[in-house]
């Protein structure tokens, strides 16, 4: 029986989420003469962070400042935040231009209308791509949990999957490329397969292994995730289609170590 279980040295894109606290909103505290913006943290453990204050003469645009901050979290719409930070102070502004920069990068995946996507399983590890993977990754899919799974060689030489669910799938929009796993730098893409192009008389579950499993055979290192394909390019968050994207690149399978 294939052995599961919760890793202890968690994979180099594991860890990285693990040490990072994420800006989960902004939210604004008014008395009568001043509203403090703050961001909420969350992270190990959770934090507020002051960001900005808008004095007494603003005070009537709090709620829409702060909504504007949130917007900008789910869609980065640029454009949109810029129409709202020209209603602030230009020292507001600054403030909160240089905030996002420095502690709300854009990251692919992070977000989704409702907020940041959590992680729900750190990482779990399977020696092998078997029945007992795909009913594990089978239950994710079913409840709507986001899947990354990656293989790795480890120091004996031996080739497993470490797995991480999360809270939610992304969206993506129809005309955009099907993926909301960042590609790492450097590392060349070789294929791409997505459960849109289904494999005869396989579900996308089953699918998307056999394509990973066939590809790690070869030497070559894969990571496997999920996303919603949404079927409009306007008002796309939580529509569409959920898709399996196996990504397959020009390079060895990497031991824990080689990816820090």
């Amino acid at each position: 029986m294939t052995t599961l279980t919760r890793k202890r040295v968690l994979s180099p894109f594991l860890r990285n989420l693990m040490r990072q606290a994420v800006v989960y909103s902004f939210i604004a505290h008014t008395s009568p003469g001043r509203s403090r913006v703050f961001a909420l943290h969350e992270g190990y453990p959770d934090r507020l962070e002051a960001v900005t204050t808008l004095g007494a003469a603003d005070l009537h645009l709090t709620e829409e400042f702060v909504g504007g901050l949130n917007s900008f979290l789910a869609d980065r719409d640029d454009a949109v935040l810029q129409a709202v930070l020209d209603r602030v102070p230009g020292p507001v502004a600054m403030a909160v231009r240089q905030y996002l920069k420095e502690n709300c990068a854009s990251e692919l995946g992070a977000f989704t209308e409702c907020g940041p996507v959590e992680v729900v399983r750190e990482a779990v590890y399977f020696r092998q791509i078997d029945e007992e993977l795909e009913d594990y990754l089978d239950g994710a899919y079913m409840i709507g949990l986001g899947i990354r799974m990656s293989n790795e060689r480890s120091s004996d030489g031996d080739i497993g999957w470490v797995l991480q669910l999360r809270s939610d799938e992304v969206s993506v929009p129809a005309s955009s490329e099907p993926r909301t796993w960042a590609l790492p730098a450097g590392v060349p893409l070789l294929r791409t397969w997505t459960s849109e192009q289904p494999l005869v008389g396989l579900g996308p579950v089953r699918g998307a292994l056999e394509v990973a499993e066939a590809a790690s055979a070869e030497g070559r290192w894969v990571r496997v995730h999920t996303l919603l394909h949404s079927n409009r390019d306007v008002d796309f968050e939580g529509n569409g289609t959920s898709e399996f994207v196996v990504d397959v690149f020009d390079a060895p399978i990497p031991s824990p170590e080689s990816r820090e």
